[in-house]
């Protein structure tokens, strides 16, 4: 299984992305990520990684085919990606192709997804 813990819902992907987490992960299972205030200190952070931490453990049926995808506010992913990997849980990020068109002064990007990149272990 993969928990999608981002601030996309699994259901608003392009059919290559959901066919690649189904293959690959079996199923998806979505959690919300939750919002997080700019103006929040590193305690802060590091305690609402922690709650979440516990909340993504209950979910994991099998340390060793089960992952999380985490994509978001980058402290918070990086506090929370670290406690999961020292739990031995694989944490994974998409990867895709930034495509970028320009009409007047309008920019618009899209993405195409390419395939899920675990996490480098954090030192």
């Amino acid at each position: 299984m993969l928990i999608n813990f981002t601030n996309h819902p699994s259901q608003q992907w392009k059919t290559t992305q959901l066919s690649t987490a189904v293959k690959q992960f079996g199923k998806v299972s979505d959690m919300s990520f939750p919002a997080i205030d700019p103006e929040w200190d590193d305690k802060k952070i590091r305690q609402l990684a922690e709650n979440y931490h516990e909340k993504i453990i209950q979910k994991i049926n099998d340390k060793q085919k089960d992952a999380v995808l985490i994509m978001g506010e980058h402290t918070f992913s990086f506090a929370l990606i670290c406690k999961l990997q020292k739990a031995g849980i694989f944490c994974y990020a998409t990867t895709s192709h930034r495509i970028v068109t320009e009409e007047e002064k309008i920019k618009m990007s899209t993405f195409k997804f390419e395939r899920f990149r675990k996490y480098p272990p954090c030192i």
